[in-house]
């Protein structure tokens, strides 16, 4: 069933995650939890989230590329083991190997939301805020990318910001995504924004409008936050750098 929350408030007070808000694993039905588990802290009203060293690849016999990632998402839902009901499925024949409760911590239908966050990332690490269909249904996979930054796009004062709406498995959406060069410096906080209504999202950076979209995801969607480092692209580089992204809350309304 899908819940009634229709605003979040989070300002990560305390030094745990709200349980019936955050699920701290990155798309734990196609491997575990304990192998999809987020590195993170809460601490001084803030959500850290990096990738040490010692954390394993995620899914590292079925992802095409090394990767790992360090996520956090306010909804989750899979099938059974065996079926192949799951959100984000990353190739065709994945089969749900650990079962997951549905939940629907925050999985707003329309509405604006906001992310304050900083990023620390090198060229082999990349950091995202985006929101995602919760995947009941094949077709509720639409996405709505607020901004995605890789390192390599990172240059000192300024950073391509992937913006836009990725169809998947979505028959009444387009593929509209690209990246908008952006005159900020994303290891300091920015607050990254959608106002997602039908048939229209307007994204913003800082309260300003950097790109519009006039297509929109019809059903509840989740928001995910998350860092990511793909270890294949330092090969010879030596970068021992931890990816972090530290959060300082988030926002989410209903529209008027």
């Amino acid at each position: 069933m899908e819940q009634s929350r229709t605003r979040l408030d989070e300002f990560f007070a305390g030094s745990a995650l709200d349980p019936g808000v955050w699920f701290p694993y990155y798309l734990p039905h196609w491997s575990s939890r304990v192998a999809s588990a987020a590195t993170w802290a809460v601490r001084d009203g803030e959500l850290h989230l990096t990738i040490p060293r010692a954390q394993p690849l995620w899914c590292a016999d079925l992802h095409p590329e090394p990767m790992r990632v360090s996520c956090v998402q306010t909804g989750s839902f899979s099938g059974p083991v065996g079926s192949t009901a799951g959100q984000l499925p990353f190739r065709d024949d994945l089969r749900v190997r650990e079962a997951q409760p549905t939940l629907w911590g925050y999985t707003p239908h329309y509405g604006t939301v906001e992310v304050r966050m900083r990023g620390t990332v090198t060229e082999r690490s990349m950091f995202a805020f985006w929101m995602s269909g919760i995947e009941d249904r094949p077709e509720r996979s639409g996405e709505i990318c607020v901004a995605e930054v890789f390192g390599s796009g990172v240059t000192p004062g300024a950073a391509q910001v992937g913006i836009g709406v990725h169809q998947f498995r979505d028959p009444m959406l387009m593929e509209e995504f690209r990246t908008v060069p952006l005159a900020i410096d994303v290891a300091d906080f920015h607050t990254y924004g959608v106002d997602w209504r039908p048939g229209s999202v307007t994204f913003t950076v800082d309260g300003s409008e950097v790109r519009r979209v006039n297509q929109a995801p019809d059903y509840p969607m989740q928001l995910m936050i998350g860092v990511f480092d793909f270890p294949a692209r330092a090969a010879g580089r030596g970068d021992s750098s931890v990816p972090e992204l530290v959060v300082a809350h988030v926002r989410g309304r209903p529209l008027a």
